[in-house]
């Protein structure tokens, strides 16, 4: 992870002290609460401090710069604000109050009092692991439903505008924007000049903004300055279907893009209004191919729908199942999360959405110009720091989510990164950092100019193939790239045991020799390649890694342990310094037993008891954590007590109110502040227990290419179709047999799934009542 470029311009989030939320927040009030989050481009938060309510300031980009985006309601003929912070001169309006705040994998949910009248706010961004087109959407919902608080009617009507700040992160450029009506009522916002590829402040400066709603009685828009737009709604409670056509700068009298419904009389709880928002760009990615040539590549619901408005309107036509199978996923999460703790459960359900966030799922094109549908790749964009593509250390931490929640995604996200390096440009003998330096560009290392963590990457790499393979039963990563492996194995065995100085996935740390986190990574990744090589029928070699690999880890253990043997050093000869070993959370993931149980409870005993006021460090050169890391570490741990010590600390610290930004992974431990690492996918790795409950995943890995699904799985016990696999039948008791060949096969793809997927969503929907309650 490159955030040694942080180091000069880091900023500590400011204790933020004011009184405590009126509202009730379940299952707590996070540091941001995520509103619309589906891409690096469509990521709106609400930023929260010690709290602020949804009216209480303007939606943040995840860098922390202003998405305009606002919401009013008039209730009897009285304007209420319940999203944004604006000013509107000339015109009367007052502060809805927040009543509550629900957070869930994929929803947030606020009630607003207007008066008379309770407002339910829900920002839904789907999370769809079993049908791509609906995963790769880039849009999010926003649903208002209305009821009266003293059981008398109300008249009630509700508006929202995006501004143009959703299309770049430079507003003194110019912008341009049209609106259609029909069925669909939208507006699409876009630079007047749009340079593909490129960034201004981590904001994409190409693509277009949609603010869109179906057509319904008494459904309005308008055109035009903020506060003349918003002062036509709060005075009259109905927009005039007027444009404004004079293009300026975003900034320029702050053009915004509004709609608004009639809800009519209202007393008992109203059909929502249900709008959308979303970024788009076509192409999405370039990517280097064979002879160094750039291949674009869209994304995956281009395959099915030729025009935008098409697709919004599907995405909004299919609110109520998206919403079933959103409350089907919640369930499910939370329910295997409680197991552990519901402290657990909680930080889970902060993290989903922040880690698919950063991703994007894409298709080329055949030569014929028709999308590719069997050659899918996730492109994922490290946060926070270089931008980079695909980097390998940010996809491991945050591996355990795909695993549990379909690690055929997983598999689509490793695909860059291995057809690169097949193709011969990469220079180098071990595994690549990344695919590109600076997303959306995917272009490669072939100068092998990359950051150099060779046993890390090459590591990260082998133990992420073979813990897809056990999950799936699909040999086809085995099978195509079993050369890459093999050489990256190959490294380890020459250089594992005694690491040079060199960067760990914690470079922020600093460069440091013979570390010992680091070379059980490395004899860890020998081991699964002995595991690799068996699969691929390589009997000679299996034997031989395997074998290496359990002489190195003999080595290593005398080596690591501190002098008085109560812990690994975080260096070898440094008996006074320890870390979080995170890194043997990837014996117990592939059941590979290279590690003897003794260790495991040496380091449990050791960690108990070393938790600051919020957190266990990372290790002893700084008091600095990160909380993927002390998740991983709470999942290999022997003791349930220092299991929980290391979640509660998490989730305290979650949970402190003295942060204003999207989960950081890299705190203070003395105090709870936040670095500036906002966003970061790598928390996908709080779902390190998960993966670990069982070994099957929560969708499946089989739909086929074929119409709209409105279903998706939230179990993991559904059976596929005739001679289709599945990841839910897999078992790591032995190698799995081959499926299927090629580097795609058994790719995940569009589809629909069957009826019984619909008992599945009912069966959830109950339980997850169940334990929320």
């Amino acid at each position: 992870m490159e955030l040694l470029g942080l180091l000069a311009t880091l900023c500590l989030s400011t204790t933020l002290v004011s009184a405590a939320p009126s509202w009730t927040a379940t299952p707590f009030n996070p540091p941001s609460v995520p509103l619309a989050v589906r891409s690096p481009y469509l990521s709106a938060w609400l930023n929260q401090g010690a709290g602020t309510a949804l009216n209480g300031a303007w939606p943040m980009f995840w860098t922390g710069s202003i998405v305009g985006w606002a919401g009013f309601a008039k209730v009897d003929g009285v304007a209420y604000n319940w999203l944004g912070d604006p000013a509107v001169p000339h015109a009367n309006f007052t502060k809805a109050t927040q009543k509550s705040l629900e957070i869930t994998s994929t929803q947030s949910v606020f009630v607003m009092t207007a008066g008379p009248v309770d407002l339910t706010i829900t920002f839904l961004s789907p999370v769809e692991p079993a049908d791509v087109v609906n995963q790769s959407f880039p849009f999010s919902y926003l649903a208002i439903s209305a009821a009266s608080n003293d059981g008398k009617d109300h008249s009630v009507q509700v508006y929202s505008d995006i501004s143009g700040e959703w299309i770049s992160g430079d507003n003194s450029l110019l912008a341009q924007w049209t609106t259609t009506t029909g069925d669909l009522f939208t507006h699409e916002v876009h630079l007047a000049s749009r340079t593909p590829f490129t960034e201004a402040n981590n904001r994409a400066q190409y693509g277009s903004a949609y603010h869109s709603t179906l057509k319904t009685n008494g459904t309005t828009f308008q055109t035009g300055q903020d506060i003349i737009v918003r002062a036509q709604f709060i005075n009259q409670g109905v927009l005039l279907n007027a444009e404004d056509t004079k293009f300026r700068a975003v900034s320029a009298d702050w053009p915004i893009f509004a709609l608004a419904h009639d809800l009519g009389t209202v007393n008992s709880p109203s059909a929502p209004a249900v709008f959308s928002v979303g970024f788009e760009r076509d192409p999405a990615i370039q990517y280097i191919v064979a002879n160094s040539q750039l291949q674009q590549r869209s994304l995956a619901w281009r395959s099915r729908y030729s025009l935008t408005s098409e697709a919004i309107l599907t995405f909004l036509n299919d609110y109520e199942n998206a919403l079933a199978r959103a409350k089907a996923l919640d369930a499910q999460v939370n329910k295997d999360a409680s197991k552990v703790s519901g402290d657990y459960a909680s930080i889970v359900a902060l993290s989903i959405r922040q880690a698919f966030g950063a991703s994007e799922i894409t298709l080329c094109k055949t030569s014929s110009g028709d999308f590719n549908t069997s050659d899918i790749m996730v492109f994922m964009k490290e946060l926070s720091s270089d931008g980079n593509v695909n980097t390998v250390d940010v996809i491991f931490p945050a591996w355990p989510m795909y695993l549990y929640i379909n690690p055929v995604l997983g598999k689509q996200l490793l695909l860059p990164l291995l057809e690169y390096q097949a193709t011969g440009q990469y220079p180098n003998t071990w595994a690549v950092h990344d695919v590109g330096a600076s997303y959306p560009n995917a272009t490669g290392h072939n100068d092998g100019e990359d950051l150099p963590m060779p046993i890390e990457e090459s590591g990260n790499m082998l133990i992420m193939v073979l813990s897809y393979t056990q999950r799936t039963n699909d040999t086809s990563l085995v099978q195509s790239y079993y050369t890459l492996f093999d050489k990256w194995a190959q490294y380890l065995v020459q250089n594992t045991l005694l690491p040079k100085n060199q960067f760990s996935t914690d470079d922020f740390a600093g460069e440091l020799a013979n570390q010992t986190n680091l070379a059980i990574k490395g004899i860890i990744g020998i081991k699964a390649m002995s595991k690799i090589a068996d699969i691929a029928g390589d009997s000679a070699k299996s034997s031989s890694y395997s074998s290496t690999a359990d002489q190195l880890v003999q080595q290593w253990q005398k080596l690591a342990m501190s002098s008085d043997g109560t812990h690994l050093t975080l260096a070898y000869g440094n008996s006074s310094s320890w870390g979080l070993a995170y890194n043997l959370y990837a014996d117990k993931l592939l059941g590979t037993g290279v590690i003897p149980e003794s260790l495991y409870d040496l380091q449990t005993k050791w960690y108990s008891g070393r938790a600051n006021a919020f957190g266990v460090p990372l290790d002893t050169r700084h008091t600095y954590s990160k909380t993927d890391w002390q998740i991983w570490t709470s999942a290999l741990v022997t003791d349930n007590s220092v299991r929980d010590m290391f979640i509660n600390s998490v989730r305290k610290y979650a949970a402190d109110g003295n942060n204003s930004q999207p989960l950081a992974d890299w705190y203070e431990t003395l105090d709870g502040t936040a670095k500036d690492t906002r966003a970061r996918p790598v928390v996908g790795g709080h779902l390190a227990l998960l993966a670990l409950q069982s070994n099957s995943s929560i969708a499946p890995s089989w739909p086929t290419i074929g119409s709209p699904s409105n279903t998706s799985m939230p179990g993991s016990s559904e059976t596929p179709p005739d001679g289709a696999s599945t990841s839910s039948s897999s078992s790591n008791t032995g190698p799995p047999s081959p499926t299927e060949s090629g580097s795609n096969a058994g790719a995940q793809s569009f589809g629909s799934l069957n009826l019984q997927a619909t008992v599945w969503i009912v069966l959830a929907s109950i339980v997850g009542a169940i334990v929320w309650m």
